[in-house]
């Protein structure tokens, strides 16, 4: 057994069709994995015929476009072996006067749709006592950030999530795990990265010295992906220049 193979698996990344999805579907795709992306705009597209992915647009924020998404990837893949929720969006407010649509919004797409898909792939992965589900957190599992609150508490929310799943599938054959990025230079971080306080100060406390890039997810991602990990269940795994270690 080649432990970090993944020739013949079939390869689900939501929000695939650029950033930290995109990165992390490449990798697969580079380990062997068949892969399909979801995408909410038609990027996905362009996305898909650029690195050899299979497209699926669909709003994951909508719970019926959800499963007509889900259930459109696993008919094109003829199966389901990996699953990795990475789709998310961010609002940003002063707590004060953060409005519930947005934290409505934030907690919908980043938090319950990821439980949803979770339930849709242990449909597939629980009856063949196999399958790898991957979701994204965030280091803002572990802190509370700034302007932030509904990320944050969507985060932490995996993290936990994918502990409680991992107690419930891990002795049926299904691993679920997460990764936590650090601060990844994608357009969801743009604010940040274009904010010459916060910029300086973020890399001030980033033992690493510099910003991520999606790339820098490839190997825990097919890691987790792989036999390689087949003993490791409701770990979330940091990927951040050991910011949470400073």
């Amino acid at each position: 057994m080649k432990l970090f193979d993944l020739a013949g698996r079939k390869a689900l990344v939501t929000g695939g069709s650029r950033g930290i999805g995109r990165g992390i579907a490449q990798g697969l795709k580079e380990a062997g994995a068949e892969v399909a992306v979801i995408g909410r705009s038609e990027t996905v597209f362009q996305t898909a015929a650029e690195d050899g992915f299979l497209p699926i647009q669909a709003d994951l924020g909508d719970r019926e476009e959800l499963r007509r998404g889900f259930e459109e990837a696993t008919a094109k893949l003829r199966g389901l072996d990996i699953l990795v929720n990475n789709h998310g969006l961010q609002r940003r407010h002063p707590a004060e006067r953060f409005p519930l649509a947005d934290w409505d919004l934030v907690i919908e797409v980043n938090l319950t749709s990821i439980f949803e898909l979770c339930q849709l792939a242990a449909g597939i992965m629980l009856p063949r006592a196999q399958g790898k589900i991957i979701n994204i957190a965030s280091v803002l599992s572990f802190s509370g950030g700034i302007t932030v609150p509904a990320y944050a508490a969507a985060k932490g929310g995996v993290a936990q999530m994918t502990k409680a799943l991992a107690n419930e599938w891990a002795g049926k054959g299904v691993n679920v795990n997460a990764i936590a990025p650090g601060y990844i230079a994608t357009d969801l971080n743009e604010a940040l990265i274009n904010d010459p306080v916060r910029n300086r100060q973020i890399l001030e406390r980033v033992p690493a010295g510099r910003w991520g890039i999606p790339d820098d997810l490839k190997g825990v991602a097919i890691f987790l992906a792989s036999p390689a990990s087949d003993y490791v269940h409701g770990a979330v795994l940091p990927v951040d220049g050991g910011w949470l270690a400073r």
